[in-house]
């Protein structure tokens, strides 16, 4: 029965999002018992995304009310589903892996998980976020590498997405969190990630993160941008969250980094490209690029490697003579983000389907 539920919950996991695959040395399962009682997975399996008042769950399961809400309460506490409160009714809902149960442990991350997830990441969750991650996070321009005779498209702009925002909460970045824990911190910005809208208020009553103004959310952004951050919102023109990521700790860059061909299926608008007679081959621009995208040719001028430039404009804001350009793809090339996270979910479940 044990070993069941915990492969019925993977498998249940492997249906949100991203989904969370299955391994060979089943590594996801030891994940999950860390992470659930037994009687925890019975609950969640339970639940669907929809979020239900205790009443119903309990009406629905033939449980106490008292047994039921208790239970919610103190797995909503542990990160393990999604709570919210509106008008003094408390709802509560099944949860993806990422972005949701890993994310929800920023608060008590132990060196134990933070390894599982190392090993579970090289060994099934690589694959998952290279065959849908773009359309999980976005790359977007860092407003000053944009031509500002450029038209750029609201969604495009995380300072505008910013100020569309009424609750902006910033939070430490999970997958920096995981590396600092295990001893190989990058030293990159810790409080990096904003949430928004629910999303926001369930970290702020978990007190995984603190509302700030809109003012500071663009000072944060910009202190991440200086710092060599990659800007990622979720895929959706109206994002719950948004992200600053490096490649050395971020789980989606990482995997990114490990194919062939990141500029094929990250979800970019945008491309760098060097004027060669402006570049003095300083090779600034290659340590600020996050994806590997840049090198010297044999004239000791800086040249962009199309597949995996992912046009996020780190290495524009930094070339001392202006060398590095960011342009927008041709027009037919254009992508246009899904409208709402709702949207969003079922274009990236119609992906994971095909």
């Amino acid at each position: 029965m044990s070993e069941d539920i915990y492969r019925t919950l993977q498998q249940r996991l492997d249906q949100y999002s991203m989904g969370f695959p299955a391994t060979e040395s089943g590594i996801e399962i030891r994940i999950l018992r860390y992470l659930f009682s037994e009687q925890d997975a019975a609950l969640f399996l339970a639940l669907s995304p929809a979020l239900e008042t205790p009443e119903a769950v309990a009406a629905r399961l033939g449980r106490p009310l008292e047994d039921v809400a208790g239970q919610l309460e103190d797995m909503a506490l542990r990160g393990l589903l999604f709570r919210l409160e509106k008008k003094g009714t408390v709802k509560y809902g099944a949860i993806p892996f990422v972005h949701g149960l890993f994310e929800f442990q920023v608060k008590n991350l132990s060196p134990d998980l933070a390894l599982m997830m190392e090993q579970y990441e090289k060994e099934g969750f690589d694959r998952a976020l290279q065959d849908s991650g773009g359309y999980f996070l976005r790359t977007i321009p860092i407003q000053r590498a944009v031509d500002t005779t450029q038209h750029i498209a609201a969604y495009e702009d995380a300072v505008t997405l910013l100020r569309q925002k009424d609750l902006i909460v910033i939070t430490d970045c999970i997958c920096r969190k995981r590396t600092e824990v295990m001893g190989q911190s990058c030293g990159k910005p810790m409080e990096a990630c904003f949430m928004f809208g629910s999303m926001g208020q369930y970290y702020l009553d978990r007190d995984m993160g603190r509302k700030i103004d809109v003012e500071e959310a663009i000072a944060i952004l910009t202190q991440c941008q200086e710092a060599g951050l990659v800007t990622q919102p979720a895929t959706s023109q109206n994002p719950s969250g948004l992200c600053n990521c490096c490649g050395d700790c971020c789980g989606v860059l990482r995997a990114l980094n490990r194919h062939p061909k990141p500029a094929e299926i990250i979800f970019s608008n945008y491309y760098a490209r060097v004027e060669e007679e402006e570049c003095l081959g300083c090779a600034v621009c290659l340590d600020r690029c996050q994806m590997q995208a840049l090198s010297l040719n044999d004239e000791g001028l800086a040249q962009v490697n199309g597949d995996r430039c992912i046009g996020c404009g780190l290495c524009v804001t930094t070339c001392p003579s202006g060398a590095m350009q960011l342009i927008p793809k041709a027009a037919d090339q254009i992508r246009v983000p899904p409208a709402s996270s709702a949207e969003q979910m079922m274009r990236l479940a119609q992906v994971r389907i095909k």
